[in-house]
């Protein structure tokens, strides 16, 4: 499985992914699931992917090859984040079909994605693409996209994140997001990468490359893990508690 996120806030765009994919119980492997496409003072990209490993590879594959080829569209002629999404989908539909064409065994070929980034002085943008190649964009009230396995992840997004939260702050809480789905799901795992995009650089940010034994990564835990005490031993006791108190 796989757990990866965006969060799109005003000063930038967050992006985190685990490493983890799961063939079977003894067949687990890592590989990277982000991706960054960058034309330096034009334009910048993220892809995050999950789903199936042969054609998650082949649509990067063909996104980095078809500039080269001088096929068009490509990252580097599209003119909006919208457009953007609209090939990435046209290039996973494309992809998938080729895989099933050539497949006996009723294999799933799907993959799902998550395109972010910014052209030009336009504002930085987040899409989902799905599998059949339709996409959805973040929302003002929920500035965050989720792939993969994300409901144990996502309640601190829900009640953190927001659009004028800073930058920092977003790519902690993405960490923390990422580090209950590890913590709740074995199929998803380290090394995770955390990407920091600040609006209008046009380029990679800060980028982290974590693993279980990471200094940051054990302290996140660990300092979550006891927030998470604290504010539990914190909340309102019942009534006959401090009357028990009282005696």
């Amino acid at each position: 499985m796989t757990y990866c996120l965006a969060i799109n806030v005003n000063d930038g765009l967050v992006f985190c992914s685990d490493s983890r994919t799961n063939a079977g119980t003894d067949n687990i492997s890592v590989y990277s699931k982000m991706h960054t496409f960058e034309c330096p003072e034009e334009r910048f990209f993220v892809l995050l992917s999950a789903g199936n490993l042969a054609t998650t590879q082949a649509v990067i594959k063909k996104l980095q090859s078809d500039p080269v080829a001088g096929l068009v569209p490509n990252l580097h002629t599209v003119q909006t984040l919208q457009e953007a999404a609209d090939y990435v989908g046209i290039v996973s539909s494309m992809v998938q079909r080729q895989q099933a064409e050539r497949d006996t065994a009723q294999t799933n070929f799907e993959a799902t994605f998550i395109l972010g980034g910014q052209i030009g002085d336009t504002p930085p943008e987040v899409f989902m693409i799905y599998p059949q190649g339709n996409y959805i964009h973040e929302s003002r009230e929920h500035p965050f996209l989720q792939i993969g396995e994300t409901k144990y992840g996502k309640p601190i997004l829900d009640r953190v994140i927001h659009d004028q939260l800073g930058l920092e702050a977003a790519a902690r809480c993405a960490l923390v997001s990422m580090n209950s789905t590890v913590r709740s799901n074995v199929t998803v795992g380290p090394p995770v990468e955390l990407l920091i995009y600040r609006r209008n650089s046009l380029r990679e940010g800060k980028r982290l490359y974590l693993t279980e034994d990471h200094p940051l990564s054990r302290a996140i835990s660990k300092q979550w893990n006891a927030g998470l005490l604290q504010a539990l031993d914190n909340l309102p006791h019942f009534d006959w508690e401090e009357e028990r108190g009282a005696k």
